[in-house]
Parts: C-alpha cells; structure tokens; sequence
C-alpha cells in the first residue's frame, strides 16, 4: 500500500500564504466597499505620534502664564484681586473679566485685536499675535480640552504637516476676519486655529459620507463641541467672528488636503522588503492626490480669494459694523454686567485720602475705588468699567 505524503511547508511559504498586501482606497458611494466607524476605538487608532498637538498645547499654556505675569494684578490692581494666593499670577475682579483672566489693558498690551490699534497705528502684527490669547482660565482649560480631543484625532488620521497648514492658515484667516468687525473693545481670537480643525474634520466627514459608519453621532459631536465653543465667545474679550472665519477656511483647506482615507492595510510579504512596501503607498498616495481634482481646485480658489478679500479690507481699514448694525450682537450679548456698545469712555478722576473716585462723563455713573497709585492704562479699565 503506498501512502503519498505532502512536502512540509516551510515558513516562507506559510509566511506567504498568510500575508498579503492590501492598498485600498474605496471609492465613495460603493456598497461592496469596506466602512468603519469616523471615531475609531483607540486601540485601532493609526498609530502615530501626535507630537504637533502637544506643541500647541504647550505653547497656549505659556502664552496664558506670560500673559497672566505681565498682568500682574497683586501690583496694578493694588490686590484688588480674584484669587488673591496667586500673587503675581491672580485674576482680575470676576466683575471686570468673568472669565478669570487679565485685564483689557493687559490684552492690548499682549497684541489683541482692536480698532485703533489697527487702523491709527497699523499694528497688523496683531492678526498673529491674537490666536495665542486666551480671555481667561475658564477659556483656556475649554480650548485646550476641545483642542485635544479634535486635534490627536486629526494629528493621527492625517498626520501632522497637513494640520498644522489647516491650523495656522485657519488662525489667521479668522483673524483678518475679525478686523472687519473689530471694535475699540480689545478681541482676541484664539478659538479660530481650533474652529478650522472643527472645519476641516466636518470636510473630512462630508466628503467621504458614504465610508463612514455611525456618521449622524460623529456629526452630533462635532456640532456639539461648535456649538459649546460659540456660546463661549458671547463673553467678554472672546471673538466670534474670528471663529467663523476659522471655520470657514478650516472647512475649504479640508476639502483641499486631506485625502480619502485608507481603511485596510496589510503588511507585505516578507520577501518583498521595504522597497515594495513603500512603492505601493507611493502609489496610493499618488492615487489620493488626485481625487476628486475639480472639488480641490473649486476649493483653493475659494480659500485663496477670501485670503486676499480679508486681506485687501482689513489694509483698507473696512469697518462691516458701519453697515450693519446687528452684527455686533454675534460677538456679543449685552448684560447688566458689561455693554456691548462700542463708545469711547471718558472719565472724571479726583484722589482723597487714599481714595480714587472715577465718573463717567457720559452718564454720570460713579465708582470709589481704595487705591490711587495705578498706570494710566490701568485707569482706562476702570473708567469702561463704571461706564458700563
């Protein structure tokens, strides 16, 4: 009786069997095609670093400590101060910043944005200065919050060159979008780089509708964190009209630059090498960059026209408030605790036993105050504080 047997396999055939390479691109609208979920559990996260996040993160943290130093409101304020233990680092009165932060002197100071800044001394260097202000404690644990959880997702899917493009470019945008609604209140516009990852992961989403499982949550919490993010700006100091633009700008660079991901790879063949591998992702890459080119070009021409639109009206001093006078109700809401009008304060200072008394010229309100040894500017403060 002969017995016929199988040659044993060695481990490179049985290696072989196993693995394959696998690039694909899916195209949209296919039913057959492989989905997954737009917020991917984190343990089938791309593995990638996201050290670019951590940059702006750290770098915000710093931005708010300088600020809060050269505030200084132990000495200006005389410790007339929100927590007072801080020294040299304490708040400003909850009546005067809500938000535990500095003083509008101290944001003038810091390169915030306002009117006369812009236009009287052309100090255009503070459409780059005002993204990295923050108005307050409150407004930078919630930026930093929202800009971790947005920013690794982004960072990881598409890595760290194309984000940081969309952020600044987003920052700046939103800021000369600004100046077109910038008033004599100090504005700072540090939610724009952040409003346009929002843009740009709605784009991402957007374009590629029919990859994606669970879309309708995914779009729930993008609309979410907007959302929380714009009711924030209502406050005092913190511009909305900086995070439209960023949205904007953040949504059409998305449209531009991040490709249609990749949702199956598997690694090659042990026999093939490196070489293989990377001349397959070439391929893939070079596939994506050419997707869909009618839309990214549309885009870029858009991006770019509003660039130089913003740009040329914020030269030219374009004042939007003249032509509309609602508008300032979208930066803010007028209460009992702050005005949203925009009118230059004027006030009647006289000292007396150690005592600063201030009253507005304008409606004749008054204010004592227990100290008289402050800067003009600091003065100036308190003056828009009793006229409110």
């Amino acid at each position: 009786m002969e017995v016929t047997t199988e040659p044993p396999k060695t481990q490179i055939d049985e290696a072989s069997s196993h693995r394959k390479l696998s690039f694909s691109t899916p195209i949209a609208g296919d039913p057959s095609s492989e989905k997954l979920p737009f917020f991917r559990h984190r343990s089938r996260q791309i593995k990638r670093d996201t050290w670019l996040v951590s940059v702006f993160v750290l770098l915000q943290i710093v931005a708010f400590a300088v600020t809060m130093g050269v505030n200084d409101c132990s000495r200006n304020s005389n410790d007339h101060c929100a927590a007072r233990l801080l020294g040299r680092f304490s708040f400003q009165p909850l009546s005067e910043n809500p938000m535990l932060g500095p003083s509008a002197s101290t944001f003038e100071h810091m390169g915030g944005l306002y009117w006369n800044a812009l236009v009287e001394k052309h100090e255009i260097w503070r459409v780059l200065t005002s993204p990295w202000l923050h108005s307050g404690l409150f407004h930078l644990l919630l930026n930093l919050g929202s800009l971790i959880f947005v920013g690794i997702f982004m960072e990881q899917r598409y890595g760290p060159l194309r984000i940081a493009v969309i952020y600044f470019l987003s920052g700046i945008v939103g800021s000369l979008f600004a100046v077109l609604f910038v008033r004599n209140i100090p504005s700072i516009c540090s939610g724009a780089a952040f409003f346009g990852l929002i843009g740009a992961m709605l784009s991402a989403l957007a374009r590629n509708w029919n990859l994606y499982t669970s879309k309708v949550s995914a779009l729930v919490i993008i609309i979410t964190i907007s959302t929380v993010n714009f009711v924030i700006g209502f406050l005092p100091y913190i511009d909305n009209f900086a995070n439209i633009g960023g949205f904007i700008s953040g949504f059409l660079l998305g449209l531009v630059l991040l490709f249609t991901p990749q949702l199956r790879q598997d690694p090659p063949p042990p026999h093939k090498g490196k070489l293989f591998e990377d001349d397959m992702r070439s391929s893939t890459r070079l596939k994506e960059m050419f997707d869909r080119p009618v839309l990214r070009i549309v885009c870029l021409v858009l991006f770019c026209g509003i660039l130089a639109g913003v740009l040329i009206a914020a030269c030219w001093g374009v004042n939007l408030n003249h032509y509309c006078n609602w508008c300032r109700y979208v930066d803010c809401v007028p209460t009992r605790k702050w005005s949203c009008s925009d009118m230059t304060t004027s006030c009647e200072a006289m000292v007396s036993d150690a005592q600063l008394t201030l009253t507005c010229m304008a409606n004749g309100k008054f204010r004592i105050f227990p100290y008289t040894n402050i800067s003009q500017a600091r003065t100036q403060d308190l003056c828009t504080l009793v006229c409110t």
